[in-house]
């Protein structure tokens, strides 16, 4: 299981020191509020920092795909998100864009009703899709267990990513349920020691 250390809410300084200290991630995310306030700053001023993993934006497109997709990749990230609610000539454009450049699109499926992840399954099938457990609906409980249920009722989605407040106990679980990214924020950059926080959920994670 991968681990993705999410950057969020801090000055583009503080971006720039938390993705030096955590280089060791699968992935490092720039969040969505970055992208916000400085927009392809955020990963032109990442990018070229040593790290060993992917650079995701999440950037959580609704419209404009194609445009956004390509200013993105352009300028060096490896992951880009859309929104699973979505047009779906929005979702189109955005994986074809991806594949184009040979990148990699995560599907964020935030208030997506099972309906709708139907609709959409079996469309993209290198794309990564991300189960969000909202920040304003706090904090989720039995979280291994509803990723298991999402993997039995969509066995054809073969990428799941989590995202919604994961603590590093929760790692074991996750792991054998099946979960292929586990997306950290606070538990990790909010440490006091980010990098050794780090280092304790990606041992979890082998």
């Amino acid at each position: 299981m991968k681990i993705q250390a999410a950057i969020d809410r801090v000055p583009l300084e503080k971006a720039v020191e938390l993705t030096e200290a955590l280089q060791e991630a699968d992935i490092i995310e720039l969040g969505t509020s970055l992208s916000k306030d400085f927009g392809l700053a955020c990963v032109t001023e990442t990018k070229k920092l040593p790290r060993k993993g992917q650079l995701l934006a999440d950037i959580k497109t609704i419209d404009e795909g194609e445009y956004e997709f390509r200013r993105y990749f352009e300028a060096g990230a490896d992951i880009l998100t859309v929104m699973g609610a979505a047009a779906k000539a929005t979702l189109d454009i955005c994986y074809q864009v991806t594949e184009e450049y040979e990148r990699e699109m995560l599907i964020d499926l935030l208030e997506c009703s099972a309906e709708r992840i139907e609709t959409i399954a079996n469309s993209y099938p290198n794309a990564i899709y991300g189960m969000h457990f909202a920040k304003d609906a706090g904090r989720v409980t039995d979280v291994s267990g509803q990723v298991a249920a999402f993997k039995q009722k969509f066995p054809h989605i073969r990428r799941v990513a989590l995202a919604g407040g994961l603590k590093l106990a929760d790692i074991p679980a996750l792991k054998t349920a099946g979960l292929e990214i586990a997306i950290i924020g606070s538990a990790i950059t909010g440490a006091k020691e980010p990098a050794q926080a780090l280092k304790a959920f990606m041992e979890a994670a082998k």
